[in-house]
């Protein structure tokens, strides 16, 4: 496996992983390379730093664990920043929005496992993200 860094059009960064190089050209010439924050398919291999495998004595996991949790606090602020919070609302407001009832926007809210269940039968897309807290501990 081997990991990416990628950026559409607009210039969004992101990180994907791919079986091999050869799996990425590929993917990325069939357009099947899609930005998550716009959707853009026409992406590139964006400069990237080598990794270099440290010690074994060293805390891998906990690195990577922090590096997740500051990866998932950059999506949340994007989600506030981007989107009107409709709180548990969110079922209700997806609907309204997929069956054009209402003008069509970017929401984020709380949903319980069934509303999710029932969106997804009725082929309302939406994406669940856990809300993780905002500071740093």
């Amino acid at each position: 496996m081997i990991l990416f860094n990628l950026r559409c059009g607009a210039g969004h960064e992101f990180e994907a992983w791919f079986r091999d190089g050869a799996t990425y050209d590929a993917q990325a010439a069939a357009g099947e390379v899609g930005c998550p924050v716009c959707g853009d398919s026409h992406v590139a291999k964006a400069p990237m730093a080598p990794r270099i495998a440290k010690s074994r004595g060293e805390d891998r996991p906990r690195a990577v664990a922090a590096e997740v949790m500051q990866k998932l606090r950059e999506l949340r602020r994007h989600v506030e920043q981007n989107a009107e919070h409709v709180g548990d609302r969110f079922a209700e407001e997806a609907r309204r929005i997929h069956y054009g009832e209402t003008e069509r926007r970017d929401i984020y809210g709380e949903a319980t496992d069934s509303e999710a269940e029932a969106l997804a039968e009725e082929g309302i897309g939406f994406a669940r993200i856990p809300w993780v807290p905002t500071g740093t501990n």
